[in-house]
């Protein structure tokens, strides 16, 4: 493939999306110059429309105090219910089945407290062996919390000695041979530290087979591959926004509970005042009465000035639709991933699977350095301007987001990594 430089801008006056850059406000150094940004991964770039959704909720306050929550353009009181749409959009669910709520980690907790419910002889909790740390003391924690030891009660997959990646057929094996035992399983649909994308279609089928309650992490899947939520089958999932979704620091997380669990009032759950249903909530009813849906999940008022930058976002992804975005994302991804193979060959070792159908916008890359000589490139690449993350103790992740990054930008990162691994 073409190397130069050339190529890359060419590439980027074809690409359908180019003009969504300008709706994003990118990170700038001290200098005010700006930085290529390539951390979407993590935290997602401003829009420049979340700023004026946020400034109408705070023009709405000033002007309306408390009658805020039922007047005005985007009443307080139904925001998440406006959010409802977009997001099931977004993850392939039904509206009834999603809802924006707390963070990813009290969410997670708040629904394995419905759907983790160990008995008899199934007590085992099922995750993977390097979940994100968040997902780990959770799961830990509720096994405690029923009385058990996670040493015995905690099954953790692992990949075969020697591979970094989750075989399908693994996780499959443990299934029929540990189902008996298992009362839910736990599995993130995009792997944070490597970009594998699991077969959630597949393992949520066997599982269920097995007996076993299945919920999904989609923290690093939503805004950023294809989810099919409520045709997988899964009985419930949870996410944060502030990564590909690009809502902002510590975003308000979404939740999805199945369609097949809307109207089940017995399940047991930890209830607050707003999961009651909007017709009867300002009853102050001593008795909970849940909304339908994963709506019936909700705890707390929730902050409309923090749900302002997510229908922000929203608004843009149903503008661009995801297939454009991904259809983007795979080209800009395999484009960097070519880069780096031609490139700069042995030196640097692509985590992540190389077919795209198993990865969204996210290269893990180890470095053949040792991790202090690794993490020294790393530091070289923030000094040249461009902002990848670091996870210890040898992996750089590198995300080329198809909303707000040039193929350009891939080529300046791999030039400059090059230049890097030279030094």
């Amino acid at each position: 493939m073409r190397l130069d430089r050339e190529h890359a801008h060419a590439l980027d006056a074809g690409d359908e999306l180019q003009t969504w850059r300008d709706r994003f406000v990118l990170p700038h150094d001290d200098e005010g110059r700006e930085l290529v940004y390539l951390c979407g991964h993590s935290l997602g770039a401003q829009p420049v429309l979340a700023g004026d959704y946020v400034e109408e909720v705070m023009r709405e306050w000033r002007a309306r105090g408390v009658e805020g929550h039922f007047a005005g353009p985007r009443p307080w009181v139904r925001y998440e219910e406006r959010l409802a749409a977009p997001i099931a959009r977004l993850v392939g669910a039904q509206p009834l089945e999603v809802v924006a709520m707390n963070t990813l980690t009290v969410n997670l907790h708040l629904l394995l407290a419905s759907f983790y419910r160990p008995s008899g002889s199934r007590t085992a909790l099922l995750i993977e062996r390097q979940a994100f740390p968040s997902d780990r003391y959770a799961a830990q924690s509720q096994v405690r919390f029923h009385g058990l030891e996670p040493a015995q009660d905690l099954i953790e997959l692992s990949p075969r000695p020697g591979e970094d990646l989750l075989r399908t057929e693994d996780v499959l094996d443990t299934l029929s041979r540990e189902g008996h035992r298992i009362a839910t399983v736990l599995l993130p649909g995009l792997q944070y530290l490597t970009g594998q994308v699991l077969d959630m279609r597949a393992i949520t089928r066997v599982a269920r087979d097995a007996g076993c309650a299945v919920g999904w992490d989609l923290a690093h899947a939503v805004g950023n591959v294809p989810l099919e939520l409520h045709d997988a089958g899964a009985d419930f999932a949870v996410w944060c926004h502030y990564k590909y979704v690009n809502s902002g620091p510590g975003a308000v997380g979404g939740a999805f509970v199945h369609e097949r669990h809307a109207k089940d009032a017995s399940l047991p759950r930890l209830a607050g005042w707003w999961g009651n249903e909007l017709a009867t909530r300002f009853r102050m009813a001593q008795e909970f009465q849940p909304a339908p849906g994963a709506s019936g999940w909700q705890v707390s008022t929730p902050t409309a000035l923090a749900m302002a930058p997510i229908a922000a976002s929203l608004e843009h992804f149903d503008q661009v639709g995801l297939a454009a975005l991904r259809r983007k994302s795979v080209a800009l991804t395999g484009y960097l991933e070519a880069l780096i193979r031609e490139r700069l060959g042995p030196d640097v070792a692509i985590v992540t699977p190389a077919d795209s159908q198993w990865r969204g916008a996210m290269l893990a890359l180890r470095l053949a350095r040792s991790p202090d000589a690794a993490r020294a490139v790393f530091d070289g690449l923030r000094r040249r301007g461009f902002v990848p993350d670091w996870r210890e103790p040898d992996v750089i992740r590198v995300a080329p987001v198809p909303f707000y990054n040039r193929y350009d930008d891939a080529w300046r990162f791999v030039e400059a990594l090059h230049a890097e691994l030279a030094t």
